[in-house]
């Protein structure tokens, strides 16, 4: 899931109208679990009832302005992404179990397969992480790669830390010291409920996204930022409201691209790819 150009560099205010109307009016509506699309009467009764400012989304004539219009068509294409791209790729750890299966003879891979930390009958392997490992694997052509980074990442000026990230990441490329790319996997095949535990993960990925934003723009130095998610009773059945917010974290510019479910199959050998000319175009100048 690439985002939209349409909503990308939308100034910070945009996104703080559309976290507090959808927090006033809900993500999801109850009972149906629908995803909510506010239209323009919905949002100026949201504000209203905030005790906000109305006249940057409506006129005196009540047309909306542009900022209103925008966000009325966000609203709209943040329900169709989930409902039509995001919900029939995820899937069910059965599901899961088949895909990473499939990989893995595909692939030879003999890289160690990662266990999720689970007990007892739900101690299984980590399929979509192991999946996304294989595939890259597979692509990189033997160039180094890290999949469980055991430090924090870390970009270096003249052989001087410049900006270490606050939390380890669960994969970099080459490496977790200048990193081309680096990723978060969300998998949760086997929870019961949308605990904290979910919820605190999608926060991670966005400090990771605006320490990273932050590092761009004062610094000048890009690093490739991407989340891979998947468990469809998780994310669909219970946490759409954070599929909401991954949506808006995707345009917001604090991640690259979010890989959900089968996704990964066929979008991770690309990037694997994309990362190798980068890796040999940032060599080029060494040799």
């Amino acid at each position: 899931m690439k985002p939209d150009p349409r909503f990308l560099n939308q100034p910070k205010h945009f996104w703080a109208n559309v976290r507090t109307i959808s927090q006033h009016v809900g993500y999801t509506a109850r009972g149906t679990g629908q995803i909510r699309v506010p239209d323009l009467g919905v949002i100026v009764k949201a504000l209203g009832e905030l005790g906000l400012g109305t006249s940057h989304v409506v006129d005196n004539a009540g047309k909306p302005t542009a900022i209103g219009a925008s966000l009325v068509g966000y609203f709209a294409y943040r329900a169709d992404i989930l409902n039509k791209v995001v919900e029939p790729r995820l899937m069910n750890a059965k599901q899961a179990a088949k895909a990473f299966a499939r990989v893995k003879k595909a692939t030879k891979s003999k890289l160690p397969v990662p266990m999720n930390k689970q007990k007892g009958d739900k101690k299984k392997p980590a399929y979509l992480t192991a999946i996304v490992n294989m595939l890259i694997d597979a692509s990189v052509g033997g160039i180094e790669c890290d999949y469980d980074p055991r430090e924090l990442t870390t970009f270096t000026h003249m052989g001087a830390p410049l900006r270490t990230l606050a939390r380890r990441v669960d994969g970099a490329f080459p490496c977790a010291v200048n990193p081309i790319a680096v990723w978060e996997i969300k998998e949760y095949y086997y929870t019961t409920t949308f605990g904290s535990r979910v919820a605190d993960g999608v926060y991670e990925t966005l400090l990771d996204g605006m320490e990273l934003e932050e590092l761009r723009k004062s610094e000048k130095v890009d690093c490739k930022h991407y989340l891979m998610i998947d468990a469809r009773f998780t994310w669909w059945d219970c946490g759409r409201s954070y599929l909401c917010r991954i949506v808006d974290m995707l345009h917001m510019g604090y991640v690259d691209e979010v890989l959900v479910g089968t996704e990964v199959l066929n979008r991770m050998p690309e990037l694997a790819k994309d990362w190798v000319a980068l890796h040999k175009a940032r060599e080029q100048p060494r040799k």
